[in-house]
C-alpha cells in the first residue's frame, strides 16, 4: 500500500450510536469474491463527539472513536465496511459496544440538474443522497432501523468532503430526531480521515531501529 500526503487526523461512517451485536450479519453473503472489478481505498481515521445542549454543542470525548473503512467503488455503486472502536475508559456503552461493524451500499441513479442521485442500503437502514459528479461533496440521509417513540433519534445526516489531491477525506456525522416534520439535533461527530491506494513501493515502509539503554 501507498499513501498520499498525509494530514494528521485531529477528530468516520462513521456513526456515533448504533447497535451493531455480533449475532447479525452485518455485511450482505455472496459466494462469489470480486476484487478485479473494484477502485478499492482504504480509509483510517478518528473522530470528535459533540451533544446538543442548551442550543448548543458541547464536546463529549467518551463517545470520540476511531475508525477504518474499506471502500469498493464498482461503476456507479459503492459498497463500504467500516469498523470503529471506542477508546475512552468512561464510555457508557448506550452507544452499543465498543467495537461495531457497519455496511453502506450507495447506488449512484440519475443526475438531476448538477446533482447526482443516490440511493442508501446500509445496515442502519435505508436512505438517499446528492453528489457532484466527481464525488467531491457529498450528503445523505439515513432512516433508522427498528425506531420507536422512546428513542433519542431517528435519522442520520451524513455531510462528506473529499479532497482527493490532499488525501483527506472530513464528514459529520448528525443523529437527529424527526417529529412532526421538525428535526431536532441530538449527537454529532466530526471524522477526519486519510486514504491509502493499492500501488507498489521501491522499500520497506518501516525498519527496526535499536533503542540504546
Amino acid at each position: 500500500m501507498k499513501t498520499l500526503k498525509l494530514i494528521p487526523a485531529v477528530i468516520l461512517s462513521l456513526i456515533l450510536f448504533s447497535c451493531s451485536g455480533t449475532e447479525k450479519i452485518i455485511i450482505p453473503l455472496t459466494d462469489h469474491a470480486i476484487i478485479e472489478d473494484a477502485y478499492t481505498i482504504i480509509w483510517n481515521g478518528s473522530s470528535q463527539a459533540f451533544r446538543y445542549t442548551d442550543n448548543n454543542w458541547v464536546r463529549d470525548e467518551k463517545y470520540d472513536y476511531v475508525f477504518d473503512v474499506v471502500q469498493k467503488r464498482y461503476k456507479n455503486q459503492w459498497k463500504s465496511v467500516k469498523n470503529m472502536h471506542r477508546l475512552h475508559t468512561a464510555y457508557d456503552g448506550k452507544a452499543g459496544n465498543r467495537d461495531q461493524t457497519m455496511y453502506f451500499e450507495l447506488a449512484y441513479k440519475a443526475i438531476k440538474g448538477t446533482q447526482v442521485i443516490s440511493d442508501i442500503h446500509s445496515s442502519l437502514g435505508e436512505g438517499n443522497g446528492t453528489s457532484d459528479e466527481e464525488f467531491r461533496e457529498q450528503t445523505f440521509v439515513i432512516n433508522m432501523n427498528d425506531t420507536g417513540m422512546f428513542v433519542t433519534y431517528n435519522k442520520i445526516k451524513i455531510t462528506q468532503h473529499y479532497n482527493y489531491e490532499e488525501g483527506v477525506l472530513t464528514e459529520t456525522v448528525e443523529l437527529l430526531k424527526e417529529k412532526d416534520g421538525v428535526m431536532t439535533p441530538f449527537m454529532k461527530n466530526e471524522e477526519k480521515a486519510y486514504f491509502y491506494l493499492k500501488g507498489k513501493i521501491n522499500h520497506a515502509p518501516t525498519q527496526f531501529e535499536m533503542v540504546s539503554k
